[in-house]
């Protein structure tokens, strides 16, 4: 999964099947940086709790916010 520029990276969730209880499709994750996940296809993603798990990271894409949203979400 590639990611954005900024420090923060978000990804959209696109495929929840087998984890409809913990994922929603269409939703907006912050991504946490694993490389190690990453180099076995896993995304690490924060949740509400501020708690992270990981993935297969062909679930999510990643996606580029603007300012205005970024900011938001930083809120």
């Amino acid at each position: 999964m590639k990611r954005s520029s900024s420090n923060k990276h978000y990804a959209v969730c696109v495929n929840n099947e087998g984890y409809e209880v913990s994922l929603e499709k269409r939703k907006i994750y912050a991504v946490v940086t694993d490389q190690a996940a990453e180099g076995r296809g896993l995304i690490r993603i924060k949740d509400e709790s501020q708690q992270s798990y990981l993935y297969p990271s062909n679930r999510f894409i990643a996606i580029q916010l603007p300012q205005p949203v970024l900011r938001a979400l930083a809120a």
